[in-house]
């Protein structure tokens, strides 16, 4: 099997269980966009998602998704839509800034200023997701802001001239049911409705929990080893 020919088989699969998953939590599967993470697998793997129909492609290193990009887009490849999903160093968010079409991981102040700066030097608007940690209190977090700090940290982006304040992020606990955490997330996304009812997409779930998240509310999922396979030995 050709390896364009094994994506196919493989996204085909992922659309069926987003398909399932929304239709038992009584949404429309179009209403849950599929973002394929493609962290470490090659610009040819991209391109021959783009062949197949994907849209949207999630990175979380910065220099290997602006090399990328950069290849993708000499292909011709260049109706993607890039997420930058990782942890983010905010001596790194203007640079990431110019090549992302989204940033998933707006976690503190301190990346909105450099996000900003760097969306201007590029000369087009940033779509923003504001990263928002589920674990309990007293456990050391996974990346995320708190969820009291949300209301600060979402005026702060929609002070930002170009940034575009968009929705939330996040990921299920370690050591925790996802369903459980991601109940707690779509009490903290209705919440966050009330205030931002703009900023509507909630990205969360990823290959083993895709179906809590979608029950959950989740407007975006972000899949990589389900599409993709596991990671290259090489990275």
């Amino acid at each position: 099997m050709s390896r364009e020919a094994q994506l196919r088989t493989n996204l085909d699969r992922v659309h069926a269980r987003i398909a399932a998953a929304a239709r038992a939590a009584g949404r429309d599967p179009d209403e849950v966009t599929l973002v394929v993470v493609t962290k470490y697998f090659p610009a040819s793997d991209v391109q021959a998602l783009a062949r197949l129909g994907v849209a949207e492609v999630g990175e979380n290193r910065h220099q290997e998704a602006a090399a990328k990009r950069e290849e993708c887009d000499a292909a011709g490849a260049t109706g993607l839509r890039w997420h930058f999903i990782g942890g983010l160093q905010s001596n790194k968010a203007a640079a990431v800034a110019r090549w992302a079409d989204v940033v998933e991981s707006v976690d503190r102040p301190k990346l909105v200023t450099a996000l900003d700066r760097g969306a201007d030097q590029r000369g087009r608007p940033l779509d923003v997701l504001l990263q928002v940690s589920l674990d309990p209190p007293g456990r050391d977090q996974r990346a995320g802001a708190d969820p009291d700090d949300l209301p600060a940290l979402a005026a702060r982006v929609a002070e930002a001239e170009h940034l575009r304040l968009r929705g939330l992020m996040a990921v299920a606990p370690l050591g925790e049911e996802p369903g459980d955490a991601f109940a707690r997330l779509a009490g903290i996304r209705s919440s966050f409705l009330a205030e931002h009812p703009e900023a509507d997409v909630l990205s969360a779930g990823m290959s083993g929990d895709l179906e809590a998240a979608v029950a959950a509310g989740a407007t975006h999922v972000r899949v990589g080893t389900a599409v993709l396979g596991s990671r290259p030995a090489v990275q």
